[in-house]
């Protein structure tokens, strides 16, 4: 098994990886949670799959579970559903003795762990990801949120979990385009940070030989990302490179009304994009971004931008976390694995979209 402690200001936390773990959750969970009730929240999807498992298995642990099961898709990350779970919680007279368990990929995460940090002001949170995004990144770092009618992300918490248990195997139910999806954010973390990840990545022959090693990928996706979060654990420097691709990728998302392109696929074309602006600049190595292109042709990402409204993505950008008083950060790269933060002033966004959008 793998183990990473992220050590956190609100407590540090592990997280597990290891082929199988699943089966041994019950046990797994009894030695970080001394209590007895359990609320396992899940999606249609993965509930399809594994709800009935989970529930047998924590029960098999003299558990008392509970489960509540939200329609698969980003449209459940919305005050909506989050009401609907809140109304679930409350039926099940869960209180702050208990714990959350959120049992999914990237949405349930997020919806999960922001209905555990403000249910009751604060209920214990374990995340359990499920598809290879949330594994290698949603899950570890304790944001937790659901998105706005004009913007994603854009009410949410930094709630550090009790444990994050990842078992790799789960990822065999996965089709091919969320695990396409997936290594949209690992080729991220080896574009900002590891270049001998990114290195292995295009040396993998087909998808039997990229899961065979996969636990040892989300190993070093998972340490890398602990470890920017350990330096700047509430967003406001370091970690903003990992949003690498993802200011024109959420907008992307946004303006597809979630629909045509996941988030790893929008993140693929931000990464892209950026790079290429980067290399006009004359502050990312030429060639770079012809680089970066051929890794998402062979994970079947796209990387050419779609004819997008530049007035409705700027509009979108405008509410980016990451903008800071006058100014926007960029997160661009001098060459794979080399990433830094560029500041620019809020009165040249438009010239510097057009570059991108054109």
């Amino acid at each position: 098994m793998h183990s990473i402690e992220v050590k956190a200001s609100t407590g540090s936390y592990p997280i597990y990886i290891k082929n199988g773990l699943l089966e041994e959750i019950g046990a797994e969970v009894k030695k970080i949670y001394k209590g007895r009730r359990i609320v396992v929240v899940t999606d249609s999807n993965v509930n399809e799959f594994y709800g009935q498992k989970i529930i047998s298995l924590l029960k098999g642990s003299g558990f008392e579970t509970f489960k509540i099961v939200v329609k698969a898709g980003e449209e459940s990350k919305s005050f909506k559903t989050l009401l609907e779970v809140y109304d679930k919680l409350l039926d099940f007279k869960i209180n702050r003795g208990d714990i959350i368990v959120a049992f999914g990929g990237g949405v349930v995460g997020d919806m999960a762990g922001f209905a555990a940090a403000t249910f009751l002001r604060g209920i214990s949170l374990i995340q359990i990801p499920t598809t290879l995004l949330a594994q290698v990144d949603s899950s570890v770092g304790g944001k937790v949120a659901v998105d706005l009618p004009r913007g994603k992300n854009l009410v949410g918490n930094f709630y550090m979990p009790k444990a994050v248990f990842i078992d790799p195997l789960l990822l065999r139910t996965l089709n091919d385009k969320f695990l396409n999806d997936g290594m949209g954010e690992v080729i991220k973390y080896g574009a900002i940070k590891d270049s001998k990840l990114f290195n292995k990545l295009m040396k993998y022959e087909n998808k039997e030989a990229l899961l065979k090693g996969i636990d040892e990928i989300i190993y070093t996706c998972c340490s890398i990302k602990a470890n920017i979060v350990e330096a700047d654990e509430l967003d406001t420097g370091e970690r903003m490179l990992l949003n690498y691709g993802h200011t024109i990728g959420h907008a992307i998302e946004q303006f597809f009304n979630f629909a045509l392109y996941s988030h790893g696929e929008a993140v693929a074309m931000g990464m892209y994009s950026i790079t290429r602006l980067g290399e006009e600049l004359g502050i990312t190595k030429i060639g770079t971004s012809a680089t970066i292109k051929d890794i998402l042709i062979k994970y079947n990402l796209p990387w050419a931008l779609p004819e997008i409204n530049n007035e409705a993505i700027m509009e979108t950008i405008s509410h980016d976390k990451k903008n800071i008083g006058g100014s926007m950060n960029f997160i661009l790269i001098e060459s794979i694995g080399n990433s830094f933060i560029k500041k620019i002033d809020i009165s040249n966004i438009k010239n510097y979209m057009e570059k991108i959008i054109k």
